[in-house]
């Protein structure tokens, strides 16, 4: 189990996940929560504090304090997306989003799509250091990857539990998409809703597709990019339909794929005819068990300065 969780991963992937996550705090701010700025002109009888609000506790928000809020960790997002400082920045990053959400979430309504981020900007200060292209791999990185999957399937898992707890099998045979399509259906939605009995099978599906999500941990990892190519695919029908992005969610989901070889500034680059970093050519991790390549293997302390390595076989005489 230890094993599982802490497999080692390329730095690279670490350090891509990170500025991936912290860029995302930085346009959640200003594009998906920036109404949570309005919330001070709401009378403070009416903020009524999650349960970790009550515990800590926290102050009744002011116009002050969110806006030190806001521009204090969109500032520090931003710095935190460079990984310089990961450990400072990351806790810092990861207290004021906290309690960014806890503003956001403590006037009736929470929000499920953020637990995986919030889990995610919880467990990355603690893989250390990473470089972007870095092929060498770390057990920290593997487990603060690990810990976001798990949460982003336990997103999807908990979600079919709750429906079933609280809406029993009423919730696959009655009207939850109908009425969802009613409020915030788009014209593509209405097409669907058509079609006899379509929505019903939908809702048999989603509570389907989440008790079953966390077969994607005992796929190999080829399918398991696939599966979770499916889980995005879902959502771009949800956003097609319904209007409901789960944004949050989609970029801790990230944390599946193999991301070191995004790289889009070694890209630009490229197309600008600007050498790269290193002076050479950069190419993917090997993977887990595969055979080093011969051609690299050649020990580079028998090469002479400015030489050829030596050729087997070749005469030492003239």
């Amino acid at each position: 189990m230890i094993r599982w969780l802490t497999e080692a991963v390329p730095r690279g992937r670490v350090a891509a996940f990170r500025t991936l996550i912290y860029l995302f705090v930085a346009a959640d701010l200003v594009i998906f929560t920036p109404w949570v700025r309005t919330r001070v002109s709401v009378p403070g009888d009416l903020y009524q504090p999650l349960l970790i609000g009550r515990l800590l506790p926290l102050p009744t928000p002011t116009p002050a304090l969110v806006a030190a809020i806001f521009w204090a960790l969109l500032l520090l997002a931003l710095l935190a997306a460079t990984g310089r400082a990961p450990r400072l920045l990351g806790w810092a990053v990861c207290a004021l989003y906290l309690e960014w959400m806890i503003i956001a979430m403590s006037y009736g309504k929470v929000d499920h799509d953020r637990f995986g981020l919030l889990v995610a900007l919880a467990v990355l200060p603690t893989a250390g250091r990473a470089r972007h292209g870095d092929t060498t791999r770390t057990e920290a990185g593997g487990w603060a990857l690990r810990v976001t999957q798990i949460a982003v399937i336990c997103t999807y898992f908990l979600a079919a539990w709750a429906k079933l707890r609280f809406g029993g099998l009423d919730w696959l045979t009655g009207s939850v998409l109908a009425r969802a399509i009613i409020r915030r259906g788009t014209d593509f939605a209405d097409l669907i809703a058509q079609v006899p009995y379509l929505l019903i099978v939908a809702q048999f599906g989603i509570v389907a597709f989440e008790l079953f999500s966390p077969v994607v941990f005992l796929l190999p990892a080829r399918w398991r990019v696939a599966m979770v190519g499916f889980f995005y695919s879902f959502h771009v029908v949800t956003i097609a339909t319904i209007t409901i992005s789960f944004a949050p969610h989609l970029a801790a989901m990230t944390s599946f794929l193999p991301l070191e070889r995004v790289r889009p500034l070694l890209w630009a680059r490229r197309l600008a005819g600007r050498p790269t970093p290193g002076g050479g050519p950069t190419q993917d991790p090997p993977e887990p068990g595969a055979e080093p390549d011969p051609v690299r293997a050649v020990d580079k302390e028998s090469v002479p300065l400015g030489g050829q390595p030596p050729v087997v076989g070749r005469p030492a005489g003239p």
